[in-house]
């Protein structure tokens, strides 16, 4: 159990500091203070696991009161101011570290809904909101159209990722560190796959 909780939250703080950079990548790019930039990275990188806790009932939510969630957004927009240069040359970075904080969240926001004692359907939905909540807010702060709303393949990744989590966890075929780094890496191949190929869903 002690091995299985280092590894949440190993995969948690690696989801926060990968969104965190996300969120400071974008609000740069959106031309803010270092203020505004710190906000959107701890929103994009927190936003969705606060949402999570308040709807599990774990207050208050671990995003406020656990210092290492702060400090790993300070860290990443220390990291992406001081190396915005080099960011910038990833192809489309905002998008890249958002698949990695996407698929860990989505992994990890249903392994802690499970450890609350839900069942699978409320923990996959919750692993979708842990996954997409924060890029929500980040968007929305920025003026732009959240991802979520657009016929990219972003919260059907989630889901995927969420639902390997929760149905492995009920069959368990394998560890539930193996699960977790199947799901994680399921969830980010196929929203890569998706941006590389444009893959969409149908517009209505």
């Amino acid at each position: 159990m002690d091995e299985l909780h280092t590894v949440y939250y190993f995969l948690d703080l690696a989801g926060t500091f990968a969104f965190a950079i996300s969120g400071a990548t974008a609000a740069k790019e959106s031309k803010l203070d270092l203020f505004g930039v710190l906000v959107i990275a701890f929103l994009a990188s927190c936003g969705g696991g606060i949402i999570r806790d308040i709807c599990i009932g774990a207050i208050p939510p671990a995003g406020l009161t656990t210092w290492y969630y702060l400090g790993a957004a300070i860290i990443a927009t220390g990291l992406t101011i001081g190396f915005y240069p080099i960011v910038q040359q990833i192809k489309r970075p905002v998008l890249l570290f958002d698949a990695v904080g996407l698929s860990i969240f989505a992994v990890t926001g249903a392994q802690k809904a499970l450890s609350f004692g839900l069942n699978g359907e409320a923990a996959v939905l919750l692993g979708i909101i842990t996954a997409v909540g924060g890029g929500v807010l980040r968007d929305i702060l920025l003026g732009r159209v959240p991802v979520i709303l657009q016929k990219e393949i972003y919260a059907s990744a989630a889901l995927v990722g969420a639902l390997i989590m929760v149905v492995g966890n009920y069959i368990q075929f394998l560890d539930n560190n193996w699960i977790s780094i199947i799901a994680l890496s399921v969830c980010f191949t196929f929203r890569i796959l998706s941006l590389q190929y444009r893959w969409n869903l149908p517009s209505v």
